[in-house]
């Protein structure tokens, strides 16, 4: 396989995926047992099935992308990231750009924030569904991947809605509470340690609306949280820590969505 043909094929980063890759690997492994029953082998393979049929099913029936996100999509595949901190399967992708789309449309939200937006697919996603006069604030640490973005958005009308901010997100919030329009929707794609960060500083300012709603990416991480606490790694302790946060918070209620690598929805609650 060329190093153009490998770059195309993302690893397995969520739960679902992960299970799919390992009930296929058990599979082959147990192949050449003779001793297996027939039965069993019938099982595992039904389960190593369901597990791979998931995700794609899935994508098949949730509504295609845009021309424009399909184009983003294929220019980070494509794109050689391995010199960078930042890696292709950072991409949100179809169907959690289209979930997005879908909150933006159901909350009538006219101003977005993005903390983590890596290549643009979600910041774009969101845009696409935005007013004429919407926008997305789209924060980035990288000028690398905010560039590349850039270059996305500008091939499509709705990019014109994006406004991307490079540096911390955390000194861009800072900036932003008080000097701008509050919020309608936030979406959190970032380094999973500042999560809890990004949250308290969100919940304590002015930076939301009173009917805001925040969607949190990869709350599942991998299945650490809930299955893997002796290997667990920093972001899988940081997600953790931040889920049992927000289920503790009274101030708030929320919903953890099995999606891909887990999306939590949160808002206020009414006082």
């Amino acid at each position: 396989m060329s190093d153009i043909d490998s770059r195309t094929e993302p690893r397995p980063v969520t739960p679902s995926t992960i299970l799919a890759a390992e009930l296929r690997e058990v599979t082959e492994l147990l192949a050449d047992v003779d001793s297996i029953p027939g039965e069993l082998r019938r099982r595992i393979s039904r389960l190593r099935d369901l597990a791979a049929g998931l995700d794609p099913y899935v994508e098949r029936c949730t509504t295609e992308e845009s021309p424009a996100l399909a184009a983003l999509s294929q220019r980070t595949h494509s794109a050689d990231w391995a010199s960078r901190p930042v890696e292709q399967e950072m991409l949100s992708g179809q169907v959690e750009g289209q979930l997005l789309k879908f909150l933006v449309h159901m909350t009538g939200a006219r101003r977005v924030l993005e903390i983590g937006m890596f290549t643009g697919y979600s910041a774009l996603a969101m845009a696409e569904a935005l007013p004429p006069n919407g926008e997305v604030v789209a924060c980035e640490i990288d000028e690398f991947v905010a560039d590349f973005a850039r270059a996305s958005f500008a091939e499509s009308a709705a990019g014109a809605r994006i406004v991307v901010e490079v540096g911390p997100a955390s000194e861009t919030l800072r900036r932003l509470d008080g000097t701008s329009h509050p919020f309608d929707l936030v979406f959190v794609d970032a380094d999973k340690t500042g999560y809890l960060d990004y949250y308290r500083m969100l919940l304590d300012t002015d930076l939301l609306t009173a009917n805001a709603v925040i969607v949190v990416d990869n709350t599942l991480m991998q299945g650490q949280p809930y299955a893997q606490a002796d290997g667990r790694t920093g972001n899988g302790d940081a997600i953790a820590d931040f889920n049992r946060y927000v289920a503790g918070d009274p101030r708030v209620e929320q919903v953890l969505l099995p999606l891909r690598d887990g999306v939590t929805l949160i808002r206020r609650i009414p006082v």
